[in-house]
């Protein structure tokens, strides 16, 4: 089993994320969204899934700081400022396979372990 992260440094919840795998002996890859954005595509995967707004971190600083809270964009540009702005998605993003997560969810990885 191998799954994908995508976060940041920063966030308490992705380094959280990434010792849960680790203490399960879980490959992992980690993608840091400060060094490298996600793909919009990729991004489409979890919102496909989840919405969009269930992506976007609505509490943070850098979605006050930039003024979003009236914001009427399409999805399309929502995509895009997320890709371009980690700290305005939920973290972590975790994938494995077809499976994706926002945010802390150990119950959901759990029963990814457990069902491989």
């Amino acid at each position: 089993m191998e799954v994908q992260i995508f976060g940041v440094n920063k966030s308490a919840d992705t380094r959280k994320a990434l010792r849960f795998f680790a203490e399960r002996r879980v490959k992992t890859h980690y993608v840091d969204l400060t060094k490298r954005a996600a793909a919009p595509g990729e991004l489409r995967r979890f919102a496909q899934k989840f919405g969009l707004s269930a992506m976007i971190d609505k509490g943070s600083r850098r979605y006050q700081d930039l003024g979003l809270q009236h914001s009427r964009y399409s999805d399309d540009h929502w995509l895009g400022l997320l890709a371009e702005e980690p700290g305005l998605l939920q973290l972590p993003l975790v994938r494995q396979q077809q499976r994706v997560t926002i945010g802390l969810a150990e119950a959901e990885w759990q029963r990814w372990i457990d069902a491989d």
